[in-house]
C-alpha cells in the first residue's frame, strides 16, 4: 500500500510541474519560443500567495485567484517589453533576452525583498485518510483537486471559447489567420497571461506542498516543467499534462526508492532518452520542413 501512497503523491507533484509546462508549451505553440523566465513567473506567484495569505489574512481561493491574476499581468507584460519586438528576430536573440528577463525577475526579486527563505502558511487543514491500506494526506488530495479544475478549465477556454479559436488558429498559421480578421498581437497576449496565471497557480500550491520558497525556486522546477512539456510534446496541451504526471511520479518514486539526491537528475535523464529515442515527444509527430 505504501506504493498506492507513492503514486498518489507522484500525480499531486506532477500536476503542478504540469501546470508549469502548460505555459512553456502553449507560448511554444503560438510563437516557437521558449520562455525561460515562466518559472520565475511562478516564484513571483507563489510570493504573491505567500503574502496574501500571512500578510493580508485571505484565505486560499483568494489568494490563489490574486496570484493568478498579479501573474497574468506579468506575463503580458514581458511579452509586451521583452518578446514582442523580436516576432522576426533570430530563435537565439530570443533565447538570450528570456534568459535575461529571467535573471531581472529573480534578482530583481532578491534587491527588494532579500534572499531568505519564507516558510509558506498550511492553506487547508492537513489531516491523514487511510484508503485500502494507504496513509494519503489530505492535501495531497487538495492539491490533485485544484491541479484537474484548472487543467479543466484551460480545456474548455481552448476548445470552446473564441480566444480558444484564435490560438489555435494562430498557432496553426499567424499569417492566415491574420488574413481572416484575427487579432495575433492580441491572441498571443492571452495566451502569456493564460500560461502565466496557470504558472501563478502552481506556485501556490507548490509552496503549499513544500512549505519554502524563496526567490530563486522558479529555476529547478521551471527547467523539470521544460522537461515534462518536450516528455509530452513541445506544444501540445495534453502531451504537457501527461510530461508532468509522468515526471511527478518517477521522480516521487526515486526518492522513495531511497535515491533522493538523485530526484532532480532523474528528469534530466529523461530528457536526454527523450531527445535520443523520440525527439518530438510522447504526443509529438515528426514534420516535414521545407528548406
Amino acid at each position: 500500500m505504501d506504493w498506492a501512497q507513492q503514486i498518489v503523491n507522484g500525480i499531486s507533484l506532477g500536476s503542478i510541474y504540469a501546470l508549469i509546462a502548460l505555459g512553456y508549451t502553449m507560448v511554444y505553440g503560438i510563437i516557437k519560443l521558449i520562455n525561460f523566465a515562466h518559472g520565475d513567473v511562478f516564484m513571483i506567484g507563489a510570493f504573491v500567495g505567500f503574502y496574501a495569505i500571512k500578510g493580508w489574512g485571505m484565505g486560499i481561493v483568494p489568494a490563489l485567484l490574486l496570484s493568478m491574476v498579479v501573474c497574468a499581468i506579468l506575463g503580458v507584460l514581458i511579452e509586451t517589453i521583452a518578446y514582442k519586438r523580436l516576432r522576426n528576430a533570430t530563435r537565439i536573440a530570443a533565447l538570450i533576452t528570456a534568459i535575461g528577463v529571467s535573471l531581472l525577475i529573480e534578482y530583481g526579486t532578491i534587491y527588494l525583498r532579500g534572499a531568505q527563505p519564507e516558510a509558506y502558511p498550511s492553506g487547508f487543514p492537513n489531516q491523514f485518510f487511510t484508503i485500502f491500506g494507504a496513509s494519503i494526506s489530505s492535501q495531497s488530495l487538495y492539491i490533485l483537486l485544484i491541479s484537474i479544475v484548472l487543467m479543466i478549465i484551460l480545456q474548455w477556454v481552448v476548445y470552446r471559447t473564441r480566444i480558444g479559436k484564435a490560438m489555435r488558429a494562430v498557432s496553426h498559421d499567424a499569417e492566415a489567420a491574420r488574413l481572416m480578421g484575427i487579432h495575433v498581437d492580441r491572441t498571443i497576449s492571452a495566451t502569456f497571461a493564460i500560461g502565466s496565471a496557470l504558472a501563478g497557480a502552481a506556485g501556490v500550491i507548490f509552496g503549499m506542498y513544500y512549505t519554502k520558497i524563496e526567490p530563486l525556486m522558479g529555476v529547478v522546477p521551471g527547467l523539470k516543467a521544460f522537461v515534462a512539456a518536450v516528455l509530452g510534446g513541445i506544444g501540445i496541451i495534453p502531451g504537457a499534462v501527461i510530461g508532468g504526471l509522468v515526471l511527478g511520479t518517477v521522480e516521487t518514486f526515486v526518492s522513495a526508492l531511497g535515491y533522493s539526491p538523485w530526484r532532480d537528475a532523474a528528469a534530466f535523464i529523461i530528457l536526454i532518452l527523450i531527445l535520443i529515442f523520440r525527439p518530438s515527444g510522447v504526443l509529438g509527430k515528426n514534420m516535414r520542413e521545407k528548406v
